[in-house]
């Protein structure tokens, strides 16, 4: 066979090598293209999993707590332990508010230090406070508040009258029992000022209670509140709010661990809100960071 005959047939059997392998190479990439693809569509199921799984550790250590705390379930399931909560839960708090306000002074003083400038056409500043409990906050109040004390509990009367007795800067006006979704004794614009601190946690409904703060509250009035709130979401310290949140709101009168409070107070038709966000005061106990801060009608 002549070379030039050979030479050719080698050429092109060289040539449809190179064509097959370019064409695999294609089909190779195409195909990888593929599988990522499809690994990155089924990513989110992966994940799945792993939060089924954290949520059925968060029930079954709720279910041991419930298990140690059984008593205490079993009198509230039964209706008793309301009443009896209500009657003793104010002399508990005398002694945690003692406690919290030594934690918690500096804090206090620099929020409530801007009352004084929010006097209203009487010369004194008309003040609200909400879930008024002992009185604690009464000695941060400056000279010249007219305080009106609301709360849903009236076992806590008698300590607000101790508390006044001991803060003669300020102008007793009034006890109110009623909870902070219905304050229909408290007239529109009439306050100058409304305070809450570690009181959102524990009502029925965030919104309802901050619509009527809105609606008391004059023009240009201010709300200051002081607040813990819900862990970030997916944290260790989240999980262990949950794990104890049904049995805490039975020991603190209501209170929720996993409120996100911040979020009510920027939807709630405010001028302004300021928001200054603090680590908790005490480590050990499932109680989140902090907000303080005020909010302008």
């Amino acid at each position: 066979m002549p070379t030039s005959r050979i030479s050719h047939k080698h050429s092109t059997l060289q040539k449809g090598n190179q064509a097959r392998r370019k064409r695999s190479k294609v089909l190779s990439q195409e195909a990888g293209k593929k599988r990522a693809s499809a690994e990155v569509e089924q990513s989110p199921t992966v994940s799945q999993p792993g939060a089924g799984a954290m949520d059925a550790v968060v029930r079954l250590l709720q279910l041991l707590v419930l298990l140690l705390t059984l008593p205490l379930h079993l009198l509230a399931l039964l209706g008793l332990w309301q009443p009896l909560c209500k009657k003793y839960f104010p002399y508990l708090m005398v002694v945690l508010a003692a406690k919290t306000n030594r934690m918690m002074e500096s804090k206090k003083r620099e929020l409530f230090s801007q009352i004084k400038g929010l006097k209203g056409t009487s010369g004194k500043v008309a003040l609200l406070e909400l879930g008024s409990g002992t009185g604690a906050n009464f000695q941060f109040y400056p000279p010249g508040c007219r305080i009106t004390c609301l709360d849903p509990n009236p076992h806590f009367e008698k300590f607000l009258t101790k508390s006044m007795a001991e803060n003669r800067h300020l102008q007793y006006e009034r006890f109110v029992v009623a909870p902070g979704e219905d304050m229909n004794q408290v007239a529109d614009g009439s306050m100058d000022v409304v305070v809450c601190t570690l009181v959102l946690c524990s009502v029925q409904s965030t919104k309802k209670v901050l619509q009527e703060v809105h609606r008391v509250l004059r023009p240009g009035g201010v709300l200051f509140f002081l607040e813990h709130v819900a862990e970030p979401e997916g944290s260790r310290a989240f999980m262990w709010q949950q794990v104890f949140e049904p049995t805490w709101k039975h020991i603190g009168d209501g209170c929720y661990l996993t409120r996100e409070t911040w979020k009510d107070l920027k939807k709630a038709h405010f001028s302004e809100v300021q928001i200054e966000w603090h680590p908790p005061p005490i480590k050990w106990l499932p109680v989140g960071p902090h907000i303080m801060g005020k909010a302008v009608k």
